[in-house]
């Protein structure tokens, strides 16, 4: 089965409107000559404060996406400070990242929280990105897997085979996130394989095929050619890299380079 390639750029907490403007219209410029049928799904996810402003300069072109960094699961009520899946919906978001490691370490959420984040994303209409990863320490401990396996488990518990094959998978190593490391490309398809393989055992081998698993650690220009040409790699969540249009559009267009 062939899965559409996915380059997203988690912006986190940087841009006021201004430079967010300007790192839209950067990146619209950068791949507007590109052939879409050949391109990657691009996806960019602001701050909330500029969701409006870059939805309206994205509205007419079809070769980007709005993402959200995070979402709360009720619908609505006494929740100040947070921001439902509908208002995102109503923003022009298609998807909404969720479980981000820093999410998870800043915040204290927790993967039940994560599944019920899931389940609202996807009754509202929209689409999950659901990140997971594992510490240097759980690494050199030996419990990757069973670490990842478990959050794995816990995200998609209670979702039905469509609603987990419409889902995205972000593998995010925590001690490659802006840290300049990148997981080696063998050891992350190898990852994400292995997370491929526990959506088979918890849903069946179609939907495994067909969920998008994306890598996601310091990746750059220079890395995303050999971390698209593994297997199980569908992609790529961004994180630096993303907040330069140049860069950014680079990944683009080197990921383009590698036969699907």
């Amino acid at each position: 089965m062939t899965r559409r390639p996915i380059m997203a750029g988690n912006w986190k907490m940087n841009n006021l409107m201004n430079d967010s403007a300007s790192l839209t219209l950067g990146i619209l410029d950068g791949i507007k000559d590109l052939n879409e049928s050949q391109m990657p799904e691009v996806i960019i996810a602001p701050t909330f404060t500029s969701l409006a402003l870059v939805s309206r300069l994205i509205k007419d072109s079809s070769k980007i996406a709005l993402a959200a960094q995070n979402c709360h699961w009720e619908n609505s009520g006494a929740y100040t400070g947070e921001v439902t899946v509908g208002m995102l919906k109503d923003l022009g978001c298609k998807y909404i990242i969720i479980g981000h490691s820093e999410r998870r370490q800043y915040f204290s959420e927790t993967d039940e929280m994560i599944n019920k984040k899931a389940k609202s994303i996807l009754a509202g209409g929209l689409l999950p990105i659901i990140c997971c990863g594992e510490t240097l320490e759980q690494r050199e401990s030996g419990v990757t897997d069973e670490h990842i396996a478990s959050q794995i488990r816990a995200a998609l518990s209670g979702l039905s085979n469509e609603e987990i094959a419409k889902s995205v998978i972000a593998y995010e190593p925590i001690w490659a996130i802006g840290t300049g490391k990148t997981c080696d490309s063998a050891e992350a398809n190898r990852v994400i394989a292995m997370i491929r393989n526990v959506v088979k055992e918890i849903s069946d081998s179609s939907t495994a095929d067909s969920i998008r698993i994306l890598y996601g650690g310091s990746v750059k220009p220079a890395t995303i050619e050999e971390q698209m040409s593994m297997s199980d790699i569908d992609g790529a969540l961004i994180g630096g890299a993303s907040l330069k249009a140049d860069s950014f559009n680079e990944i683009i267009t080197n990921s383009m380079k590698v036969a699907v």
